[in-house]
């Protein structure tokens, strides 16, 4: 099997762009059963600023026990900066290792565009690794809506 074939995938945030707010449909990572997560962050064209909360902090992951609970952040997950207005088509990520004492649940802190001409495009996904056992076995299960292997 391959190491790829252990993994889950998780869209946190739909790829979008957003000029001066929040962006929209920002969700949460189950991380129940896997060891790792890493947090995805993918710039499309952008003339601004992205950050958490605001364009001027750096994006950061936070953590809750329940879905609709009160998020705080995860010690030391968060990126070096905000990501600026010519970071233009990189990725950027954030490893967090759940061995270590964790809540079940992640998502990246309220990820905001600043006001600029056309704004950011960007998209997040969540790659879950190191299953604990239960090793997903389906595209479905690996989070994915169709997998072809060639």
């Amino acid at each position: 099997m391959l190491e790829i074939d252990n993994m889950k995938f998780a869209l946190l945030l739909p790829p979008q762009l957003k000029d001066d707010g929040d962006f929209a449909s920002n969700t949460y990572v189950d991380t129940r059963g896997f060891n790792h997560v890493r947090f995805l962050m993918i710039m499309g064209v952008t003339d601004i600023g992205v950050g958490s909360t605001a364009e001027g902090t750096a994006p950061k992951v936070e953590e809750c026990d329940t879905t609709g609970g009160t998020y705080t952040d995860v010690t030391s997950a968060a990126l070096a900066d905000a990501i600026a207005d010519d970071e233009d088509s990189l990725l950027f990520a954030i490893d967090v290792d759940l061995r270590k004492s964790h809540k079940r649940y992640m998502q990246v802190n309220a990820p905001h565009a600043g006001d600029g001409t056309v704004g950011a495009n960007m998209a997040i996904i969540a790659i879950l690794s190191k299953a604990e056992g239960n090793i997903p076995a389906t595209a479905t299960a690996m989070g994915l809506a169709e997998l072809i292997k060639a």
